[in-house]
């Protein structure tokens, strides 16, 4: 089933920001175990509204905010990660996810919770006050992966010690 011209659930109202994203950095690719090909459709595309590339019965391309995500089948390997401690909350040791900008953070935050998402750390700031101040929430796709989506109002902060 090729993913991008046969499934077609909705229009996502949550729309990418890849104009910004895609003349500041080089993109990166990132491949990740998936249990459902579908279901991950519906999450990334539909949800976060990811728009695809190119698929197979065994893969599909996302773009996430302008980087090449790539969900494979392998059900036997898609499962939730440890967690270790970080600010007092227990964080997904393996996740991946996108620093946005803080409004469209807020929005995205908004809409998982109106959506009725499950996060493992719900949104809130994280080390407020000191270096590197950040929003944050992680939250899983329907095979276990972690995501972690977060903002920074000042973005020289990335990287602070």
């Amino acid at each position: 089933m090729v993913y991008k011209t046969s499934i077609h659930y909705f229009e996502p109202e949550f729309k990418l920001n890849q104009q910004t994203i895609m003349s500041d950095i080089s993109p990166f690719h990132l491949a990740f175990p998936v249990r459902d090909l579908e279901e991950s459709y519906k999450f990334y595309h539909d949800l976060l509204g990811c728009e695809t590339g190119r698929s197979s019965d065994s893969w599909i391309d996302f773009n996430m905010w302008g980087h090449q995500v790539v969900a494979h089948l392998s059900p036997e390997e898609a499962k939730e990660s440890a967690m270790n401690a970080v600010d007092g909350k227990g964080v997904p040791v393996r996740h991946f996810g996108v620093i946005l900008e803080m409004d469209e953070w807020k929005a995205l935050a908004e809409k998982l919770e109106k959506e009725g998402i499950e996060f493992v750390i719900e949104p809130y700031i994280r080390f407020k006050g000191e270096p590197g101040e950040q929003a944050t929430m992680f939250f899983l796709d329907p095979s276990g992966n972690a995501l972690e989506f977060k903002a920074f109002g000042d973005k020289s902060q990335i990287f602070a010690k």
